[in-house]
């Protein structure tokens, strides 16, 4: 039995929506994530210990514990991947939080080097002193994340 064109552009247009929210990826192998709030859907869903959520031991740290300051370069910085943020430390005692999803298309950026984040994705750059874009494809700036350094220790929120 053939579909009619009627019932098949009927159905078509009822389930398309579902189709492109379930096809999350172009399939080119790329590295792209599926659109550029899915990096947001996914931060929510995630459970947090930032600024007034209690830690595991029931405390309250003041944000979750991203690493030591000591482990971030003066000149460079570090992705933290799991928290999709990136930390950078433009001058000596200077710390600046930006998130790490890329502005083109969504993907984490994975390195900093040269005073840029970079997106290894199609090839955008970042200046890691205020995240604006050094090199595109990117439409705009890294988000900033706030951050707080005490005792050596660098925290989200």
């Amino acid at each position: 039995m053939h579909a009619r064109r009627r019932t098949v552009l009927t159905a078509g247009a009822a389930g398309a929506a579902g189709l492109v929210t379930a096809c999350g990826s172009s399939g080119d192998g790329d590295g792209d994530r599926s659109t550029a709030a899915a990096p947001e859907a996914s931060r929510a869903a995630k459970p947090s210990t930032r600024a007034g959520a209690a830690s595991a031991d029931g405390s309250v740290p003041g944000g979750e514990v991203l690493g030591k300051a000591s482990d971030i370069p003066v000149g460079g910085g570090k992705v933290f991947e799991e928290q999709e943020v990136v930390v950078t430390q433009p001058k000596e005692g200077e710390f600046k939080g930006f998130s790490a999803v890329c502005t083109h298309k969504g993907c984490i950026v994975v390195t900093v080097s040269d005073g840029t984040i970079n997106c290894p994705c199609h090839g955008s750059r970042y200046s890691i002193a205020d995240a604006a874009v050094v090199a595109g494809p990117a439409p705009q700036p890294l988000a900033v994340e706030r951050i707080t350094v005490t005792g050596g220790t660098i925290r989200l929120g």
